[in-house]
């Protein structure tokens, strides 16, 4: 027989995840909290929050004593800014030109952009995305909620960079 550990320490990382969240504002503070324990799950760069939404810190977890969290106003300013840092900005959202999650290759260093709950991504701020990607759906609705399709998303960029 063998013991189970649980709440192992995190898996360390061979060099820090070079992925930002950027938030569109968001409606819902469990949404955004559960976002934000993700991204500190994940060991992801920082997110940022658009919007006056806060986060829900019995949700969020130890997320927010880990993860550097940044408010804006509003997204597209904070694209503009990522992208001239060097980002590839990487819209989560269904359009007519979006690429399969499950095919898609993530640059090291990208920005995750995450949509409104119900609006997606605006239309100016999806001029400014160098991609889209989308989940796909098999039933109904038509897409999944934005927390977990950006915990899909997230865990997809870590399966690729697995030591970061």
């Amino acid at each position: 027989m063998f013991e189970h550990v649980r709440h192992k320490p995190p898996t360390p990382l061979d060099q820090p995840r070079e992925i930002v969240l950027a938030c569109a504002p968001l409606r819902s503070k469990a949404n955004l909290s559960t976002i934000i324990r993700m991204a500190g799950c994940c060991a992801a760069e920082k997110v940022i929050v658009c919007g006056g939404m806060k986060v829900d810190p019995t949700i969020a977890r130890d997320s927010v004593e880990h993860l550097e969290i940044e408010h804006r106003r509003s997204l597209r300013p904070v694209l503009l800014t990522l992208k001239k840092d060097g980002y590839t900005l990487v819209g989560l959202e269904q359009t007519t030109n979006s690429s399969d999650l499950h095919t898609y290759r993530f640059p090291r260093r990208t920005a995750l952009v995450i949509g409104n709950e119900r609006l997606g991504i605006e239309d100016e701020e999806l001029k400014v995305l160098d991609a889209v990607v989308e989940i796909p759906v098999w039933g109904m609705p038509y897409s999944y909620n934005v927390a977990t399709a950006t915990s899909m998303a997230l865990y997809e960029y870590c399966k690729q960079y697995p030591r970061g």
